[in-house]
């Protein structure tokens, strides 16, 4: 059994190692992919690769040779890994619970409201410099040329997206025939140039944050696996770095029982 914790901490590092690649080339995809526009979700995705790809490399070296050191440093990273993917889960749970779309009576898709998102992500996607950064991305991957050919019927019957259907469209309840003081203000925002569209809506800006909002979901309960994996890694760790300082003591197989300095040997004397 002393061999056996040693040996599953490096299969299973081995495996987080190599798993740690496509994360890494993930995030620099992202980077320069023009179809991703929650760039906030890059940084991170490439560091929790960084971090997965050393951590790996340390518990790996360490519990295959027994190097007691390298499974000292990768049990306290492993550690506070831990700690801080259970606080982004938790914070991540609390920002992105308020949301969610509002159905549009006699159409397929929903209509999603700025007001109804946490006050910690309108504030981020108000920010001018980031909604300009948000808007070339929505331009450059094209999402409003999908449904330019739409008919009416189509808006009836077809599915939108949350970015198509707060940045393409107007407000399903926009009435430019008899328009009235008590209007949506989008209402008036709303421009037929493809460049302009209703890209400065607070629409918009709210399809985006429940794009954002689906994503932290799908983190969320990712998050929560590898969790509970890293908790199990982390008790099987353990094991294995007792292993490796029992392997560079001087007495590998535990203490001496002897307790008299000069034991008498012929006990028939």
């Amino acid at each position: 059994m002393s061999r056996v914790s040693n040996t599953l901490i490096g299969f299973l590092n081995l495996l987080t190692l190599l798993a740690s690649i496509p994360i890494i080339a993930g995030g620099l995809w992202m980077t320069k992919s023009t179809t991703t526009c929650e760039s906030f979700l890059q940084r991170p995705l490439m560091v929790v690769g960084f971090v997965i790809l050393l951590v790996s490399l340390a518990g790996f070296i360490g519990a295959c040779y027994h190097v007691a050191w390298a499974l000292w440093v990768y049990l306290v990273v492993m550690l506070f890994l831990i700690a801080t993917l259970l606080a982004v889960t938790i914070f991540g749970f609390v920002v992105v619970g308020p949301g969610g779309g509002v159905d549009v009576p006699g159409r397929a898709y929903k209509e999603y409201h700025f007001q109804n998102y946490s006050p910690w992500l309108r504030k981020r996607i108000e920010n001018p410099n980031y909604w300009m950064s948000v808007k070339s991305c929505i331009l450059g991957s094209k999402t409003c040329s999908k449904i330019v050919m739409w008919t009416p019927n189509d808006y009836l019957t077809g599915n939108l997206s949350p970015i198509q259907s707060g940045c393409c469209k107007p407000p399903s309840a926009c009435n430019y025939q008899a328009p009235t003081v008590t209007q949506d203000p989008d209402c008036y925002k709303w421009n037929n140039d493809p460049n302009l569209l209703c890209y400065e809506c607070d629409s918009c800006k709210a399809g985006v944050l429940e794009d954002v909002r689906r994503h932290w979901h799908r983190l969320s309960i990712l998050n929560i696996v590898m969790v509970m994996l890293l908790i199990g890694i982390y008790f099987v760790g353990c094991c294995a770095f007792q292993n490796a300082k029992r392997a560079d003591s001087y007495h590998p197989y535990g203490e001496s029982r002897m307790y008299k300095t000069r034991p008498k040997w012929n006990f028939y004397r």
